[in-house]
């Protein structure tokens, strides 16, 4: 009878000792993932049990269970969501540390300066992996969802390339671009120069969104911005393009007509004394410390010159001369912007 037991007891911890092998060999042998690996998926509130069912529905994983009492045994079974790539040559053993070090894709969307608010929304609804909540909602329902302490959206999201993983939503993104935003126009305004015609950072983030939208040449930025303070200061109207085009919305087609500068939106500034109601565009760290810090001079005038720079005039005069030479005398090659 001992010798009936000892052999069972032998029996047993022979098998003991192979399935440890086994496990232990399975542990460490590459998963079928295909030559190109596996995305996959893992969604808020999911778990371990999850994606190991999912990978053994797939044919890529064998022993879900056993991997997941693994985990748990290591110590490794809390999961990050988000969107991962399997590797080829990736192990059992691998994917658990994965999964627990929360190693997921990272995906990169940019918000342009210059954009509007309206180009933000349509760029994040097509960036991948980037859940669109925004689009198609009414401006009123937008700003519920942003929840944000403004009143109008435009010029208030900070133009940069923003890093998210798979299935973060486009309210998160605008949100994070809304305190960086919110932050720099504070440390701006702390900064700014004395005597500016501004009576709120939001002023100056106006001021900086028209900037934003005259000139793509970095180094006229202050240039421009000391033309339109001296403007405001001497009550004389901006008469901005850029304005009369954000105020006419979808009807602008590429053109402004004599008609269109004449018509009182109240974004038309050669109609209307005084700073727009609003940003007309998201501007950048550049446009924003022009409006902070404008050029000194005499200049109340500039035109285009055709190759995306600018004249600036100090008299009617000198201004008049520059529109025959620039405006009604049109190169053949003329852009609005710097570029080949």
């Amino acid at each position: 009878m001992k010798k009936v037991i000892l052999l069972a007891l032998l029996g047993a911890l022979v098998a003991g000792l192979g399935a440890f092998q086994y496990f232990k060999k399975w542990l460490n042998e590459p998963l079928i993932v295909g030559d190109d690996g596996l995305v996959y998926e893992l969604p808020a509130g999911g778990n371990l049990s999850q994606v190991t069912a999912d990978l053994a529905a797939l044919e890529v994983l064998e022993h879900p269970q056993v991997l997941v009492l693994y985990a748990r045994l290591s110590g490794q079974a809390a999961v990050r969501a988000g969107d991962y790539r399997f590797e080829p040559g990736i192990t059992p053993a691998d994917l658990v540390k994965v999964l627990h070090t929360g190693n997921v894709i990272e995906y990169a969307v940019a918000i342009i300066e210059g954009w509007t608010y309206a180009d933000a929304v349509a760029a994040l609804a097509r960036a991948p992996r980037i859940t669109s909540v925004l689009q198609g909602k009414t401006m009123e329902e937008q700003l519920a969802l942003l929840d944000l302490p403004v009143d109008h959206p435009e010029g208030w999201f900070f133009p940069d390339t923003y890093h998210y993983d798979g299935g973060t939503t486009d309210v998160e993104i605008l949100q994070r671009a809304y305190r960086k935003m919110a932050a720099t126009l504070d440390e701006l305004w702390q900064g700014r120069d004395l005597g500016l015609p501004y009576e709120t950072p939001y002023e100056a983030l106006i001021m900086a969104s028209i900037v934003e939208r005259e000139t793509g040449a970095a180094w006229e930025r202050q240039k421009i911005a000391g033309v339109f303070v001296r403007r405001l200061q001497q009550n004389m109207r901006l008469q901005t393009d850029p304005t009369v085009i954000y105020g006419m919305g979808e009807s602008y087609q590429g053109k402004i007509g004599r008609a269109d500068l004449r018509r009182p939106t109240p974004y038309n500034t050669y109609t209307r004394h005084g700073l727009p109601p609003t940003p007309i565009a998201l501007p950048g760290e550049g446009a924003l410390h022009a409006s902070m810090h404008p050029e000194a001079g005499d200049e109340l005038y500039f035109v285009a010159k055709g190759d995306g720079t600018h004249v600036f005039s100090a008299t009617l005069e000198e201004h008049n001369k520059a529109v025959r030479d620039y405006q009604l005398q049109r190169r053949s090659d003329y852009r609005s912007t710097i570029g080949p």
